[in-house]
């Protein structure tokens, strides 16, 4: 089954940190792709760029609105995600808890649903 683990930073604790911490967030999360890599789990990830380049569309009724930024005002934006593969939630929350974020954020697993076409 895939997992998603959505990673949440706060943008401006990562603004404020040296380049050397920095740094070793963006090795430490490098190794994390090849530890998934190694044991079979991993299928995609990536950072976001800020949420600053964000923008939100909505349609309320006929018409597409956009609003540049994201919707919701919070103290951690979506700064990334893994996309793995496990067999259950027992072990996705496992992998997920070795992922280096975490000391830096929350990080959300969440199933993904598998759309049947009929």
């Amino acid at each position: 089954m895939r997992y998603l683990f959505l990673i949440y930073l706060d943008e401006a604790a990562l603004d404020r940190m040296a380049p050397e911490t920095y740094g070793a967030l963006v090795r430490d999360s490098l190794a994390y792709d090849d530890y998934l890599r190694e044991r079979g789990k991993y299928i995609a990830s990536d950072a976001l760029q800020s949420v600053r380049t964000a923008t939100t569309l909505r349609m309320p009724g006929d018409d597409v609105l956009t609003t540049d930024g994201p919707f919701a005002e919070t103290k951690e934006q979506l700064g990334g995600f893994f996309l793995v593969e496990a067999d259950n939630l027992d072990e996705a929350t496992k992998l997920a808890a070795k992922c280096p974020c975490i000391r830096h954020g929350s990080i959300e697993v969440r199933p993904v649903k598998e759309l049947v076409r009929e």
